[in-house]
């Protein structure tokens, strides 16, 4: 029997399984961490704007208005007077939120002023229209 113990060749060579699996797992990783932007499944064509985007946060209110003059608050219908009180309330939580309006180009003006003014009424401040960019 043979036990004198063997040479490796001079130049080895380097294992990159541990390499492969640490890019995949940290692939995996910023894959399930990035926040997803979840956008209605209702279709909005917003006005053309050139004045840069707003800063959104997790904490801010979303009202949507349809192209049918449907009035949405973080996705589910409401009426305007069920919106006041909705936002009554989450203004009594001591909110310092921003109140986002992304209303269809072909909404009337009359039920965008009412959303802001219900939104005034409920004690936010901050107000902002979306808009895409030209």
């Amino acid at each position: 029997m043979d036990f004198r113990p063997r040479r490796r060749p001079a130049g080895g060579f380097l294992d990159m399984t541990p390499f492969v699996d640490t890019i995949f797992n940290l692939l995996i990783f910023f894959a399930l961490s990035m926040n997803f932007l979840v956008n209605p499944g209702i279709t909005v064509d917003l006005p053309d704007a050139a004045a840069p985007q707003v800063e959104r946060k997790d904490d801010d209110i979303r009202i949507l208005i349809t192209p049918a003059n449907e009035v949405r608050l973080d996705g589910a219908p409401v009426t305007l007077p069920a919106l006041r009180e909705r936002l009554a309330a989450m203004a009594g939580k001591g909110r310092d939120a921003q109140v986002l309006i992304r209303a269809d180009r072909r909404v009337t003006h009359g039920l965008v002023v009412a959303v802001m003014d219900a939104a005034r009424s409920a004690g936010f401040a901050r107000l902002a229209i979306l808009t895409e960019r030209k």
